[in-house]
C-alpha cells in the first residue's frame, strides 16, 4: 500500500563526545527558533514593520516560552519528578508543553510591545505563522525521544515504541499511533493557511484587520490539537480532564469571539497602542 509505512526512532542522541550530547529535541527547538524568526523577519517586511524588532522579540519569547512551557508540563506531571527533581529541569530529555510555551510567550510579548510601543496584535499576527510552523518542526522531537504517542494501532502506518517507553497497560503492544506526525502535518497545514491570509490580506488592503491571523491560528491550531489529543495516551490531566482539550476550547472560543469582535461587531481590539487598521 502506498500509506503503508512505519516509523521507529533512531533515538534521542545525535552524537555524544563523552563531554557533551547532542540530542534531535535540541536540535529542532533551535532550528525551529532561527528559521521562525527568518520567517517573521521576511513578514514583517511586507508589512512595512522593522524586522529588527522581531529579533529583539525573539529573545524576550524565548525567555518567556520555554521556561513556562517546561513549569507548565512539570506541574502536571509532579508525582514523576517529586522523586527526582534534578530532573525538573532537564529539558533536553523532552517534556515541554506548547499551551505554556503560549502563555509565557503572550506574557513576554505583551511586555515587548508596552515597553517599545508597538501593536501588540501586529506582533503576534507577525509571529503565529513562525509559530506554528515551529510547532510542525518541534513535533519531531517526540518521535526521537518515542513519546507522545497514540493508542495502539494497527493501521498500515505506525509507529514502534519500545517497551521501555511504553505505558504498562501497552506492554504487551508494538505500535502505536504516530500523533507526532498527525500533529507536524496538521501544523503545517494551518501554517500554508496563515500564509495565504498573509497575502490575501496585503492585497486586499484593510480587508484582513490587525489580529485576524492570530484568531485564526487559535482555532485552526486548537481544532487539531482538540482531536489528536484524544488519541494519545500521555495527556496532562486534571482529574478526568485532559488539558490540552480543555484549553482547546477555551482557544477555540477566544479565537471566534475576536473574529466576530473584528468583522460583526466591528470594533478595534484592546491594544497597548492606538490603532484602527
Amino acid at each position: 500500500m502506498f500509506f503503508a509505512f512505519q516509523f521507529q526512532s533512531p533515538g534521542p542522541i545525535i552524537f555524544d563526545f563523552g563531554f557533551i550530547t547532542i540530542r534531535w529535541y535540541g536540535l529542532l527547538i533551535a532550528s525551529a527558533i532561527l528559521i521562525g524568526i527568518t520567517v517573521s523577519q521576511n513578514l514583517a517586511k511586507l508589512r512595512q514593520v522593522d524586522p529588527e524588532l522581531l529579533i529583539d522579540l525573539a529573545i524576550w519569547l524565548v525567555i518567556g516560552a520555554i521556561p513556562c512551557a517546561r513549569i507548565y508540563y512539570v506541574l502536571f506531571e509532579w508525582q514523576e519528578y517529586v522523586n527526582r527533581p534534578e530532573d525538573i529541569i532537564a529539558i533536553w530529555k523532552g517534556g515541554i508543553a506548547i499551551h505554556g510555551a503560549i502563555i509565557g510567550g503572550t506574557i513576554a510579548t505583551i511586555i515587548f510591545a508596552r515597553i517599545k510601543k508597538v501593536s501588540l496584535w501586529q506582533l503576534t499576527d507577525l509571529v503565529v505563522p513562525s509559530l506554528i510552523l515551529g510547532q510542525a518542526i518541534g513535533r519531531w522531537g517526540n518521535f526521537f525521544n518515542s513519546e507522545a504517542f497514540g493508542r495502539p494501532t494497527n493501521l498500515p502506518w505506525k509507529l514502534f515504541i519500545p517497551p521501555s517507553n511504553r505505558p504498562l497497560e501497552y506492554i504487551n503492544y508494538d505500535y502505536f499511533h504516530p500523533t507526532f506526525l498527525y500533529e507536524s502535518l496538521w501544523n503545517m497545514g494551518v501554517f500554508i493557511l496563515l500564509i495565504i491570509l498573509f497575502f490575501w490580506g496585503l492585497k486586499h488592503q484593510n480587508k484582513l484587520k490587525v489580529g485576524t491571523l492570530t484568531f485564526v491560528y487559535f482555532i485552526a491550531y486548537s481544532i487539531g490539537r482538540f482531536w489528536i489529543e484524544a488519541l494519545r495516551t500521555d495527556s496532562l490531566m486534571l482529574g478526568f480532564l485532559r488539558i490540552a482539550q480543555v484549553v482547546s476550547l477555551g482557544a477555540i472560543s477566544i479565537g471566534i469571539f475576536g473574529l466576530i469582535w473584528l468583522y460583526v461587531i466591528k470594533r478595534p481590539l484592546p491594544d497597548v497602542i492606538s490603532t484602527n487598521k
